[in-house]
């Protein structure tokens, strides 16, 4: 075999994987058949892999292995023929490795929607990510009620940085959050998120927005991720297929595990099995009785269960 060659994935394409190497050099690759035949169910090398791979003579590479992955957010798609083995679900993988997700919202014009956040933050969970929550448009925020509701979140335990991208507050802490990391950066639309990395990096806003075009063909999904190189260290991630998650891999029962304030208090419940929507003795709707559990995070929970137990059921 011909020499082998440490890299990183830092842009995937269509079955074109674009792996960097430690001398710099960038060579466009793709799998080995042997690694294709596996990827029936799952993607084997996606976003933020870590590979090895060999040269051929026309200046491609072949991804000989796939590096066991750190951390790894993925979403359900829905697919059909061979690609799926047969199974109407198939396992997306958005990007593998990430160090942090930073999940922003707007202030107000658009106000953060509780559901959205936790959506995101259960993914985060799941995907073993340090997560934290931007609160943009700070200038907005008027009465307050945005930032009373993010203090809701701190007290949970996530990190919050308070951002205005007119006026350039928070930017110097949101910088240092984002230095020598490999961060997913990504929110709802209208949030001041490409006006924001603008202020961080002269026209990263406008290479985030685009370095890729995420569509549907059929039942079939492709897209183009990237990580953009950071000028001061790191890498920023552009994951369009943040924008439309639906949940992978999580049964409705295991659901309360990725709300950490919720999972802290199952055990206390009357029966084993409690959905925490009425049963008799639930631990989860007194706390949030109490004030203890935020109402709108148990809202979120027993919408996303829903949600499940109706993906589980088809």
């Amino acid at each position: 075999m011909t020499d082998l060659h440490n890299g990183l994935v830092i842009k995937d394409q269509s079955g074109f994987f674009h792996v960097e190497l430690a001398d710099g050099r960038v060579i466009v690759s793709r799998l080995r058949g042997r690694l294709m035949e596996e990827a029936q169910t799952s993607d084997i090398a996606a976003l933020g892999d870590r590979v090895t791979i060999s040269l051929n003579d026309d200046g491609t590479g072949a991804i000989e292995e796939v590096a066991e992955r750190a951390t790894v957010i993925s979403r359900s798609v829905r697919t059909a023929g061979v690609r799926g083995a047969g199974s109407p679900d198939r396992e997306q993988v958005i990007i593998a490795n990430a160090d942090q997700a930073l999940f922003v919202f707007a202030a107000a014009q658009p106000a953060p929607a509780p559901r959205m956040i936790d959506r995101f933050l259960v993914m985060g969970e799941k995907g073993g990510l340090s997560l934290s929550l931007v609160l943009n448009k700070l200038d907005l925020d008027k009465k307050g009620e945005s930032h009373r509701l993010m203090e809701g979140y701190e007290r949970l335990g996530y990190a919050v940085l308070y951002t205005c991208a007119r006026t350039g507050d928070g930017l110097d802490q949101l910088r240092e959050h984002l230095r020598d990391k490999i961060s997913v950066f990504t929110g709802p639309s209208g949030v001041g998120k490409t006006s924001l990395l603008n202020q961080l990096q002269p026209g990263l806003g406008r290479a985030v927005k685009n370095v890729s075009n995420y569509h549907h063909e059929g039942q079939h999904t492709t897209r183009d991720s990237q990580l953009i190189k950071l000028d001061f260290g790191g890498y920023l991630a552009d994951t369009p297929g943040m924008r439309t998650l639906t949940l992978w891999d999580i049964e409705p029962e295991e659901l309360d595990g990725y709300f950490p304030e919720i999972a802290a208090l199952v055990t206390e419940c009357r029966f084993a099995n409690c959905s925490h929507r009425n049963e008799p003795g639930c631990a989860i709707r007194e706390a949030v009785d109490r004030g203890a559990v935020m109402r709108s995070r148990h809202d979120s929970y027993l919408a996303l269960r829903e949600e499940l137990e109706e993906a589980y059921a088809l």
